[in-house]
């Protein structure tokens, strides 16, 4: 009977195992300050979750903006409550990806480049691009190299060298900021529609577009869809997640271990990834 039991153990873990996601590219779109069912009124939008998965009890963590990109890479805000320039000693994604051999990029739009730390320029805008706000990234000429002007996508792309993790930054026009969502959502139609039939830039990815909060005050539901080959097509969740579950399902997938934050205890998006 022990061996039995064995058995069925190894055999269930074996079964668990091969569950797993296989993406090993993910990119992350982060578009700005719009309620869960204005998103879902916009052509471009409404089709990605159509044809990939969408989560329709989606939070994000809280207002204004930047506590939620800090809590997107460091499972927590960290105690943000503003959006002026911080510098943090904690640790995030980036170092989970690094002590794994795995790499990472924050692709910015009109980002001066050179590790600039000023609070804007022009559309560009620091409080949107967290890894910025680490002492452990901004003190590493290095690893601010990470932190590109978003004309180095289609090089990237071309060359075969996206790296593991990404998210790509739209400008305060973009993503909505100062536009509102039907602009973001033409934009991202311009600008993603084709890439997500390309095959160098889909291939082994999980697509992921998110907001960084809603526009009201009581309700912070927020849209996020997902989409590649590991998705769910036309998959819907109910269930209560957050910026912490996309964390806690790239940690999960590529074994990263976790911050221990509220990463560690984040459900995977087990429900709508194959």
């Amino acid at each position: 009977m022990k061996t039995l039991n064995l058995f069925f153990g190894a055999l269930f873990f074996s079964i668990l195992s091969q569950a797993k996601p296989t993406f090993t590219k993910v990119m992350m779109v982060v578009l700005e300050n719009t309620n869960y069912a204005k998103a879902l009124e916009q052509p471009f939008l409404l089709g990605l979750s159509k044809n990939g998965a969408l989560l329709e009890n989606m939070s994000a963590e809280t207002h204004p903006s930047q506590g939620n990109y800090i809590a997107m890479i460091a499972g927590d805000t960290l105690g943000v409550k503003n959006d002026n320039n911080i510098d943090l000693i904690s640790q995030h994604i980036g170092d989970l990806l690094e002590a794994k051999g795995l790499t990472w990029k924050i692709y910015a739009e009109d980002y001066p480049g050179n590790c600039f730390l000023g609070a804007t320029s022009g559309r560009y805008a620091r409080k949107h691009v967290a890894f910025l706000s680490f002492k452990n990234v901004t003190s590493n000429a290095a690893r601010c190299k990470n932190i590109v002007n978003s004309t180095q996508l289609d090089m990237d792309i071309k060359n075969n060298t996206l790296p593991n993790y990404s998210i790509y930054i739209p400008n305060l026009m973009n993503d909505g900021h100062n536009t509102g969502v039907s602009f973001a959502d033409a934009y991202m139609s311009k600008k993603f529609g084709a890439l997500l039939l390309n095959q160098k830039f889909m291939d082994q990815m999980l697509f992921i577009v998110t907001f960084d909060e809603s526009q009201s005050k009581t309700n912070n539901q927020i849209y996020t869809a997902l989409y590649g080959s590991d998705v769910v097509t036309g998959g819907t969740s109910k269930k209560p997640y957050s910026h912490y579950s996309i964390l806690k399902t790239i940690e999960f997938t590529w074994n990263l271990g976790d911050l221990n934050q509220n990463d560690k205890s984040a459900d995977v998006l087990s429900d709508v990834l194959k």
